[in-house]
């Protein structure tokens, strides 16, 4: 992780690896702790939502 986790993303962290689903997130949705909760969830993963070209934008 190129920057230095906040609590909440520890947490997320700690959850992935103790097996728990995203939705053991405790913090309230739209939140900033929330968003720094599931960045920690999921930073050992690869990026999905990948920007492909659109036929013809060769």
């Amino acid at each position: 992780m190129a920057v230095d986790p906040t609590p909440a993303m520890r947490e997320g962290m700690a959850a992935k690896a103790a097996g728990k689903t995203v939705s053991a997130n405790p913090y309230r949705a739209g939140s900033q702790e929330s968003a720094d909760w599931l960045a920690g969830y999921v930073h050992d993963e690869r990026e999905q939502n990948l920007d492909r070209p659109e036929p013809g934008e060769g």
